[in-house]
């Protein structure tokens, strides 16, 4: 199982329907993925001809407008969008100016038309949360939580080992691809790896690749990350970025640093 696909599943568990549930959202993603494929590919044939490409876009010529949790339901209280303002002013201030423009969002709400209390989530680190990534007309999103040992045993049934090799593959469960592992001081392991997102299944979202990371601390806790390209399909905010929005040496950087963890 990969745990940071269950980053979603965690901000759902308030939602009371299960038509939020992240899993479907990724297990059905390929196919529309597929699709799209094939479409581009016979699509490519007419443009080569005409000597011209034109990138497809959703919601018409204008770029679209910032989308936050505040923006898919009732307003949001003026303490809830500064708290906002706050966590995004905090991790533009850890990153170089060139990762593009930052702004805390909610996936379920995009995706799915939650409610603000629907996509409501506990946030146990001080930048815990989902935002997007607008550079060069591409928007990509980045998801950042921290799970405490009791968390992670509710989960799995044992808190989090930092001497778990997560690029060995266990079992039946999905290969990490381009899977690095890394022991830092203080007994904690921090592993990242690349993701295509080429699930099985069916549905009106097709995620872009991504990297993703797992930072494991000595108390049984661990920090989940996803630096995703973005999305197609319903909810989307523009066309995938090139790459994800931070790199293997940022995610890093972000996830060691102190800022990510809880004060006090």
């Amino acid at each position: 199982m990969n745990d940071v696909r269950e980053l979603l599943d965690r901000a759902a568990e308030g939602a009371g329907q299960p038509a939020f549930s992240a899993r479907t959202v990724y297990a059905k993603a390929a196919r529309i993925r597929r699709r799209r494929r094939a479409a581009a590919s016979a699509a490519v044939l007419v443009v080569v001809a005409a000597g011209a490409f034109t990138l497809p876009r959703t919601g018409g010529d204008e770029d679209p407008a910032p989308a936050s949790v505040a923006s898919a339901g009732p307003s949001a209280s003026p303490s809830a969008s500064a708290s906002a303002a706050d966590r995004e002013g905090r991790l533009a201030a850890l990153l170089p100016p060139d990762v593009g423009e930052i702004q805390e969002v909610s996936l379920l709400a995009l995706i799915k038309g939650a409610t603000p209390e629907q996509a409501r989530t506990d946030r146990l680190g001080p930048l815990d949360g989902q935002y997007a990534f607008r550079r060069d007309g591409g928007v990509g999103y980045l998801v950042l939580t921290l799970e405490d040992r009791e968390a992670v045993e509710r989960k799995t049934g044992r808190p989090a080992d930092p001497d778990e090799d997560l690029c060995v593959r266990v079992g039946q469960e999905p290969s990490r691809t381009d899977c690095e592992r890394e022991a830092l001081p203080g007994g904690r392991a921090l592993t990242t790896w690349r993701d295509t997102m080429d699930v099985g299944g069916d549905d009106s979202v097709g995620w872009g690749p991504e990297l993703a990371g797992r930072l494991v601390q000595p108390d049984g806790s661990q920090f989940l990350v996803r630096s995703s390209t973005g999305f197609e399909g319903t909810g989307t905010q523009g066309p995938l970025l090139p790459e994800p929005p931070l790199s293997r040496a940022q995610l890093k950087e972000l996830l060691t640093g102190p800022e990510v963890q809880p004060k006090g």
